[in-house]
């Protein structure tokens, strides 16, 4: 079998470097433990959040298949902190699980360029430092030009039930272990990581007249650029609030001792941000309560998962507690809740390209560079797919930067700085948070997707459409403006709008007022040609646009910045503000640039600034 690119692991990472390549022209092997499990969302039964949709949307634009998927199988759909300005709104929405996992399978099956092989990768083949395939437990060998392993908790895979401990990569399925051993014999530095699900609930069991009704967004806005908005209007079932008590935390509380968390039978350092039950109530004891979700798993609503729940106490105690939250009390457990450790490797082993440094043509991707979700999950592979397939052609690699995507902020943080807990994304994590919403990231980032062949044509005619419109009114409201005369004075009354004292621009007209489409055309009658989706970008940008302007001129002094040489007698000890371990990492690259400073694992932005400040103390004492 003739192989550009053969993909290990068929999860989110997995699916999206398999698909991205294959759909780039070069001849794909995805490799995956069970064949039918392709897409299985092994945690929540949704896509999104805070920071998360950013990213779904940022891998759509480019070309990904996940927000395709989750328009086709959500169940309901909302936009996270809507109250809030469009650069921290996230969109998130509830996914049929069994749906999307035969969407995803499907979709793999049914894509030109890539093949199937149900069988488990024990260890590579590895020739001077240069993949060369893989072999597995079957004793098959694949022979690959590049090779991309996404193994996800997989590796060493060992879940946690109270004291009982079950090897696995999830429930029911096999862990990986010899491909861990062989990954750790190469010298690779890998860590262990936890991460823990919840109880699945019998659905009829459950009392929900008793708890908070959550319902989706009444105008429900699709994940993916290509989803028709107007003829989008997916069936929405709800989500139901309810909340632990004193009861459920005396329970808890009097089971630490078997809560493997806390007994010393877990070693892996867990996710800071979605804590399990117990580790909720041993640090935050003080609260009297806290909220769970209670959320369908499929459009036939048999079973619920208990968002909120995350546990790996004993099966008794785990019954225990859900009885005593109000609406569950003769709930009945079909899956009961697991913490699962596995092995990671640690991403400052990798390049930006996702490329591992001391095995040229090995990428990682996904959970098993020490992130924590699908959606991050997802970029990774989209990137990793990409570069391989580039590298196989001789072409520059594919990184973004973090002024350009999430997708660029979420890399460079890990090759950079590395990771010590599962990664999770968050909207404070970009400096650039204005420039990167989720609404324009088709603007910003389709262009690669029509480059690399990812995106059809009948999409990029509509978004180019789409895009010339938006520049063409944004052009418009800068170079026009309106004076204040007793006319549109009055014309913004009727539109209780806050009249201007002198000549404004229309852009800061538009920007500084609470502006819809009606009252956008009764100030710019010629604004009515637009439709919807060209109106609302017009309306942010305006809001946005001198904090956009100033962000961009952050951006331009950045990669200015990142220009300047660094003498070669530079003494980095004197720099005051650098930690011992980034000193002596900078002494021992001896970077010719600040750009080359930047790429080294560990040194920050804030270091780079500090740098620079004494570069050009530096220099003026040299000139003086």
């Amino acid at each position: 079998m003739d192989i550009d690119v053969l993909v290990i692991g068929g999860g989110h990472a997995g699916i999206e470097a398999s698909l991205s390549s294959a759909r780039m022209g070069a001849k794909t092997l995805l490799v995956t433990i069970l064949a039918e499990q392709i897409g299985a969302s092994s945690c929540n039964p949704a896509i999104g959040g805070l920071a998360k949709g950013h990213l779904v949307k940022e891998l759509d634009a480019i070309g990904g298949e996940m927000g395709l998927c989750t328009d086709t199988t959500g169940l309901q759909y909302r936009i996270l902190n809507s109250s809030k300005g469009p650069a921290v709104r996230g969109s998130r929405a509830q996914i049929d699980m069994d749906r999307y996992r035969i969407y995803m399978r499907d979709t793999i099956l049914n894509t030109p360029n890539l093949d199937v092989k149900q069988e488990m990768v024990t260890s590579l083949i590895i020739e001077d430092n240069i993949v060369k395939g893989v072999v597995t437990q079957l004793g098959n060998e694949y022979r690959a030009k590049k090779v991309i392993i996404t193994a996800g908790t997989f590796l060493n895979g060992v879940m946690h039930i109270g004291k009982k401990q079950l090897s696995g990569g999830r429930a029911g399925e096999f862990a990986s272990i010899e491909l861990s051993k062989y990954l750790r014999d190469l010298g690779l530095e890998i860590g262990r990581l936890k991460t823990g699900t919840c109880a699945r609930i019998d659905t009829k069991s459950i009392d929900f007249d008793v708890m908070e009704v959550q319902g989706g967004d009444e105008n429900p806005i699709p994940f993916s650029f290509r989803t028709n908005r107007s003829e989008f209007n997916p069936t929405q079932l709800p989500c139901y609030i309810t909340y632990t008590n004193e009861t459920t935390h005396t329970i808890i509380e009097d089971n630490f001792a078997n809560a493997p968390l806390f007994s010393g039978q877990i070693d892996g350092v867990g996710p800071r941000y979605c804590p399990s039950i117990e580790d909720k109530i041993y640090r935050f004891r003080e609260r009297p309560r806290h909220q769970i979700f209670v959320e369908p798993q499929t459009i036939g609503n048999v079973e619920c998962y208990i968002n909120g729940m995350s546990t790996s106490l004993p099966t008794n105690v785990q019954r225990d507690m859900i009885h005593s939250v109000k609406g569950m009390e003769n709930a009945k457990i079909v899956r009961y809740g697991y913490a699962i450790e596995y092995d990671y490797i640690q991403p400052t082993e990798l390049y930006h390209t996702l490329e591992c440094k001391k095995i040229k043509n090995l990428y990682f991707a996904g959970q098993i560079n020490g992130t924590t979700g699908y959606e991050e999950a997802g970029v990774q592979g989209l990137m990793a797919g990409i570069n391989a397939t580039l590298s196989i052609r001789g072409e520059e690699p594919f990184i973004l930067g973090r002024e350009e995507a999430y997708i660029g902020v979420l890399i460079d943080d890990l090759v950079t700085k590395g990771t010590k807990e599962p990664y999770r994304m968050f909207t404070s994590r970009a400096e650039y948070r204005l420039l990167l919403r989720e609404d324009n990231a088709d603007i910003r980032l389709s262009k690669y997707g029509e480059k690399f062949g990812l995106l059809d044509s009948s999409y990029l005619e509509k978004f180019k459409i789409k895009r010339d419109n938006i520049n063409e009114a944004i052009e418009y409201l800068k170079s026009n403006y309106a004076t204040p005369t007793k006319e549109f004075i009055a014309k913004l009354k009727s539109i209780d709008e806050v009249k201007i004292n002198d000549k404004t621009a229309l852009i800061d007209v538009i920007g500084r007022g609470e502006y819809d489409r009606e009252k956008l055309i009764k100030i710019v009658p010629e604004f009515d040609k637009y439709n919807n989706d060209v109106i609302e970008q017009i309306l942010i940008d305006a809001k946005y646009s001198r904090y956009i302007e100033k962000q961009l001129v952050q951006v331009d002094k950045m990669k200015d910045m990142l220009k300047i040489k660094i003498p070669q007698d530079f003494d980095f000890k004197k720099v005051s503000g650098l930690s011992n371990e980034i000193v002596e990492k900078l002494e021992t690259s001896t970077p010719p640039t600040l750009f080359g400073a930047s790429q080294i694992s560990g040194v920050t932005p804030a270091s780079l600034e500090i740098l620079h400040v004494y570069i050009k103390m530096a220099q003026k004492e040299q000139n003086s």
